[in-house]
C-alpha cells in the first residue's frame, strides 16, 4: 500500500469520489434521495488529499477542508469494496490526522449518517464522538455530525 498526498484536481481523488457517488446512490435508492448533501461535496475547496494506492491502482482516499482556523473537516472517505475489512481505512484516516495537526488544525469535524455504518463504526472506534449538527447540515434529520481533537 501507498499513501499519496495530492490535491482536489488529482485525477485518481476525482475517480475515487465519483465511485463513493455512485456507493452513496445506491446505498440510499438514487442520487434524488441525497440532492440536499451534493452541494457540500464539491471539490472546489478541497486542498489536502490523500490516495490510497494497491500498486498503480487507487483503492481509496480521504481529505479534509478549512471549516475554521482551528478546526478542519473531512471530506469523501472512501476505500474500494474490494479492500474494506483490511485496516486501510483507520491508517489513512491516521495519516490525515496527522496532515491536519502538522498545518496546526485541533479538530476534526464531519458528517456521517446511519446508513453508512462501516464508515461510522470506523469514525466511532479512532475516537469520534457525536456532536450537535452544524452548519448546513443543522436542519438535515439524516445526518450524524462528529468531532475529534487532534
Amino acid at each position: 500500500m501507498r499513501f499519496e498526498y495530492t490535491d482536489g484536481k488529482n485525477e485518481d481523488f476525482i475517480g475515487l469520489c465519483h465511485s463513493l457517488d455512485d456507493f452513496l446512490n445506491s446505498l440510499v435508492g438514487g442520487e434524488e434521495n441525497r440532492a440536499d448533501y451534493i452541494p457540500y461535496n464539491a471539490l472546489d475547496d478541497i486542498h489536502d488529499v490523500i490516495v490510497v494506492y494497491d500498486e498503480d491502482n487507487p483503492i481509496g482516499c480521504a481529505s479534509f477542508k478549512k471549516y475554521d482556523n482551528k478546526c478542519a473537516e473531512i471530506k469523501r472517505v472512501f476505500i474500494k469494496e474490494k479492500y474494506r475489512g483490511k485496516g486501510i481505512s483507520q491508517k489513512l484516516m491516521a495519516k490525515l490526522e496527522g496532515l491536519a495537526k502538522n498545518q496546526g488544525y485541533s479538530f476534526f469535524i464531519l458528517e456521517s449518517g446511519e446508513p453508512l455504518v462501516a464508515a461510522m463504526k470506523l469514525y466511532y472506534s479512532i475516537g469520534y464522538k457525536v456532536i450537535s449538527n452544524y452548519g448546513p447540515y443543522v436542519d438535515m434529520k439524516n445526518s450524524i455530525c462528529m468531532r475529534k481533537a487532534l
